[in-house]
């Protein structure tokens, strides 16, 4: 296996930067996602070090060999793409071995190949069948085994997930992980879609425009958002924002906004004193709102009263959709007691030790 780094890479297709200066650097048997909205500039990143894009500027290294004037074929990795890319003519065994046929393996050496990726993935019943007589998640299987049997020094993955139903996803994100763990193989798969980054991941990278947003372990970034966009990328329901102002009174911060005002902690207040006065958007995780607890004193002062709008109850938990004057809020909270009902009015208390206040001109993160 290998690492693989990108040094200020740029992709621009005329007018259009698709990816704008990325430098990245992934860790030997690390998965790494990149992750963020389509049009990000992610599977482009992904095109070019697979070699089937060529970067505007910048350099591309697996291991120490730097990779710009290597073809693809040439580069020893493997590619799982969205479509499975199967050849409907053969049947899974010939779709297995076709690559390594095609650089002259011995057949004895190709037929051990296909049986250790079967073994693997545990698909040795579909191994005389055509594509067409697969389900999603076996072609996925067989895409994946394709690029196993290669044994490449890095596997990329370009959303391979998104063409199958929910729950299938879920298993398959779950065999995937599985894979890593078996080949310790270093992976880069590429998705937009955020619970697939934070469940797989050792690291993730988030990209907006081109641009490399923020990157680290899943939980560091979802405590700590480097800015506005990765705040409300990362997280299910996504986290909620209010514009507000930072009120500094006696020696305290609060964040007044139109209809509720509630105190910042005092560990906060060493990056509070030059935004005070100022604009702020003020952040707030689903989870993090829920119904005070008279019992316990921090959440008294910090509750704000709203307005139920809507009821989704998933039967663990319950997302309450409340309005407070104009602003919209989504609450994550313990199946309640009672009936929720529409239109009713709640006090709902904020956990300010996990809240979020971001500068209002630059959307960069001030705690």
């Amino acid at each position: 296996m290998a690492s693989v780094t990108l040094k200020n890479i740029v992709k621009r297709f005329k007018a259009v930067t698709a990816v704008d200066n990325l430098s990245i650097e992934i860790q030997d048997r690390e998965f790494a996602v990149l992750v963020g909205p389509s049009g990000c500039g992610k599977t482009t990143a992904l095109r070019m070090i697979a070699g089937l894009e060529t970067e505007t500027s910048g350099e591309i290294f697996i291991g120490d060999r730097r990779v710009n004037d290597v073809s693809p074929k040439d580069r020893d990795i493997a590619m799982v793409f969205q479509n499975y890319a199967l050849y409907p003519h053969m049947n899974v065994r010939d779709n297995l071995g076709f690559g390594l046929k095609m650089r002259k393996f011995p057949p004895s050496e190709i037929s051990q190949r296909v049986q250790e990726a079967a073994d693997i993935l545990g698909i040795h019943e579909l191994l005389d069948r055509k594509p067409k007589q697969l389900s999603g998640g076996q072609r996925q299987r067989v895409a994946v085994g394709r690029a196993i049997v290669r044994k490449p020094k890095v596997f990329l993955f370009d959303e391979p997930l998104s063409n199958l139903d929910a729950k299938l996803r879920v298993a398959m994100r779950t065999e995937i992980s599985k894979l890593h763990r078996r080949l310790g193989a270093t992976i880069i798969y590429v998705t937009h879609d955020q619970v697939e980054a934070m469940t797989m991941a050792s690291r993730i990278f988030i990209m907006h425009n081109g641009a490399l947003q923020q990157s680290g372990v899943p939980m560091e970034v979802y405590k700590q958002p480097a800015n506005r966009f990765v705040a409300g990328f990362i997280g299910s329901p996504a986290m909620n924002f209010v514009t507000a102002t930072l009120v500094a009174d006696q020696g305290a911060y609060f964040v007044q906004a139109e209809h509720f005002r509630v105190r910042l902690p005092d560990v906060f207040s060493s990056r509070l004193a030059a935004h005070a006065g100022k604009p702020v958007i003020f952040g707030v995780r689903p989870e993090d709102m829920n119904e005070p607890d008279e019992a316990v004193s921090e959440t008294r002062g910090n509750t704000v009263a709203m307005r139920v709008e809507v009821v989704e109850t998933l039967g663990a938990e319950t997302f309450v959709h409340l309005t407070c004057g104009s602003h919209t809020m989504v609450a994550r909270v313990a199946v309640p007691d009672r009936l929720l009902t529409i239109g009713q009015e709640m006090q709902i208390s904020l956990n300010m030790e996990k809240t979020h206040l971001f500068d209002e001109a630059t959307f960069q993160t001030i705690v």
